[in-house]
């Protein structure tokens, strides 16, 4: 072999490892970051319910003009939030679960005594008129208060009631006559005599409630994107364990409890449900996840936006990614901040109106 030949091959040679390690080093640079070993269990959260939904918008969603009868859907950001309705629902005081302020009560009056045991047999199969939660409470012989039916307690009366208004939009005539359908036949079973409201007066406060909770209803949500490599799911879940983030009981959802334990959580976060299901996550590749916030389902005291914004920023910086909404323009500490004073208006407009954010009513009304 002559010089020459040995030389070319050599070339040949030196050229191929390099092609190889290039390749091999593009590979590695763009497969999907993995979990730290040492940190792995961070990602081994249990899995806990989540009541919120997943909003990807940057900005409250604030629709001030609702049509009657249509769904309800969140609303866009405003930075003028309209003002309460002149005419406010009445604030009567609370009876048990049930309120005057969002719920239409049919009081049913007794000659005697009758038994929870009677009064649960009595209840219909299914608890809605429509779209819209049907509740029964007893007023309890020894407590004095009123409670949902328990066997074995008796009760010197009952009411029965139905939301007037939640996110899939006001309680209609419809949806009333079911309702009266439902009570009659439980006021019958317990032996009882029932008083309706009138109908035509519940359904248009169900219309004047529906449009305040329509034009403060407020849903918020920040995009984080990949800038370089891409990430599993496991190294994003390990990131938001660190920050007290837990697995939800869907795939590709976490969430981030509240004190409390049973209330809906803080925050959502949520990636690509395919790559959370793969037969090897490890190789799946996501290259954006949302944040999302429930305004009125969680307590103002919780600081939900400025746990939104740090954890934000906290994981856009660990994991080599940009926060922006969801058409990819970069959002900036000024318009967090705007968005964070419209956020301390609308909830004191809730609170005005006695459905301050993470309260019990809110989060029937905002559900």
């Amino acid at each position: 072999m002559s010089n020459l030949t040995l030389a070319l091959a050599i070339l040949g040679g030196l050229v191929l490892a390099a092609v190889v390690a290039y390749n091999t080093l593009t590979s590695r640079r763009n497969a999907p970051r993995q979990p730290d070993a040492a940190d792995r269990d961070l990602s081994e959260a249990d899995p806990r319910p989540s009541s919120s939904s997943d909003g990807v918008e940057p900005m409250l969603h604030i629709d001030p003009h609702p049509v009657p009868g249509h769904e309800r859907h969140e609303p866009l950001f405003d930075p003028d939030l309209p003002a309460p309705s002149a005419s406010p629902v009445p604030t009567a005081e609370r009876r048990g679960g049930l309120d005057p302020l969002i719920d239409v009560i049919a009081p049913v009056s007794l000659d005697g005594l009758a038994s929870g045991d009677a009064a649960i047999a009595a209840m219909p199969p299914t608890r809605r008129a429509g779209s819209k939660p049907v509740a029964i409470e007893g007023l309890n012989e020894h407590t004095g208060q009123w409670e949902p039916p328990v066997p074995g307690q008796r009760y010197s009366a009952f009411q029965v009631g139905v939301q007037l208004a939640n996110r899939t939009g006001a309680l209609n005539e419809i949806e009333y006559s079911e309702f009266v359908v439902k009570a009659q036949a439980f006021a019958d079973a317990v032996n009882g005599a029932l008083e309706f409201p009138e109908m035509l007066d519940e359904v248009a406060r169900a219309r004047e409630l529906d449009q305040f909770a329509s034009a403060h209803d407020a849903q918020l949500g920040f995009v984080l994107r990949a800038l370089h490599a891409a990430w599993s799911p496991g190294y994003v879940q390990q990131n938001a364990a660190r920050l007290g983030f837990v697995a939800g009981i869907i795939p590709g959802r976490m969430v981030l409890p509240t004190s409390e334990a049973g209330l809906p959580p803080i925050l959502g976060l949520s990636f690509d449900t395919q790559a959370a299901l793969a037969d090897d996550p490890a190789q799946s590749a996501i290259r954006e996840l949302s944040l999302s916030l429930d305004v009125p389902q969680v307590d103002r005291a919780e600081q939900p936006f400025r746990r939104m914004r740090e954890a934000a920023a906290t994981l856009a910086r660990e994991m080599d990614g940009v926060v922006t909404d969801s058409d990819g323009q970069l959002l900036r500490e000024e318009t967090m901040d705007a968005i964070g004073a419209d956020l301390e208006q609308l909830y004191d407009t809730l609170e005005s109106r006695d459905l301050a954010a993470g309260s019990p009513l809110a989060r029937r009304l905002f559900s």
